[in-house]
């Protein structure tokens, strides 16, 4: 995945883009009569006198799509995943569950309701996206990484996933208090939120993310953090003004 100026640009094969975009068109020209949208909207099929659905593929930027032929759709299975794929998901799962214990240092350091409003945000979505992970890794038969209160001091400084903060960062974190603790809260999200981002990119560079679920929550892991980047950004110049 390359990232110029905050635009993210995803790397995809030509079929990963099909199996993550619907491109099973049932075009709307085609069903002439209410009793054809009433048999779709049923589970069933239209007239008979209707044409067939058409598979279509997306083409690439400034160029039209192209109608498979039968044999090409059914050429079109569901890409399995890999151990990039793998790897990771089970990172993530340590990189949330960091995350998690950073909000859930919050409620005893700061009175601040708007970096608690944030910490709940990102422990819920977080919290989640693990329950998330967890069930990816076991549907396919691959195990899922155990985690805990401190769970990052056991991987050691190595084995830390990317902005992830290490022993003494979190230990710094955990002393301060007030307009300290926030400070080094928002500076250490951040810089937890971009390693996220960087995940995303490693992810695609080492061919993964093809499968389309896994594509679908990369993509969104993508999003969701930029987003709450540029908010932390914000409350953090804020701060600094102050």
């Amino acid at each position: 995945m390359a990232r110029t100026g905050g635009l993210r640009t995803f790397r995809m094969t030509g079929v990963a883009a099909l199996a993550a975009l619907p491109c099973f068109v049932a075009a709307c020209g085609d069903l002439e009569t209410e009793a054809d949208f009433e048999a779709l909207a049923d589970g069933g099929t239209p007239a008979e006198d209707a044409p067939p659905v058409r598979t279509v593929q997306p083409g690439a930027a400034g160029q039209e799509g192209r109608t498979l032929s039968e044999e090409e759709a059914a050429a079109l299975a569901p890409l399995p995943h890999n151990e990039a794929d793998v790897r990771f998901m089970r990172g993530m799962i340590h990189h949330h569950a960091q995350a998690l214990e950073m909000v859930g240092m919050i409620a005893e350091r700061t009175e601040s309701a708007s970096l608690r409003l944030l910490g709940q945000r990102i422990a819920i979505s977080q919290r989640d996206e693990i329950a998330l992970m967890r069930r990816w890794l076991e549907r396919r038969g691959e195990a899922a990484p155990a985690v805990g209160a401190g769970h990052a001091h056991g991987l050691g400084e190595d084995g830390l996933m990317p902005g992830m903060l290490s022993r003494q960062e979190m230990d710094e974190l955990a002393a301060a208090n007030g307009a300290d603790f926030e400070r080094l809260f928002l500076s250490g999200m951040i810089k937890h939120h971009e390693g996220a981002l960087n995940m995303v990119a490693e992810l695609y560079d080492g061919g993964g993310g093809q499968e389309t679920e896994i594509f679908r929550f990369a993509a969104d892991v993508d999003a969701d953090q930029y987003i709450e980047i540029q908010r932390m950004r914000g409350m953090l110049a804020l701060m600094l003004d102050g």
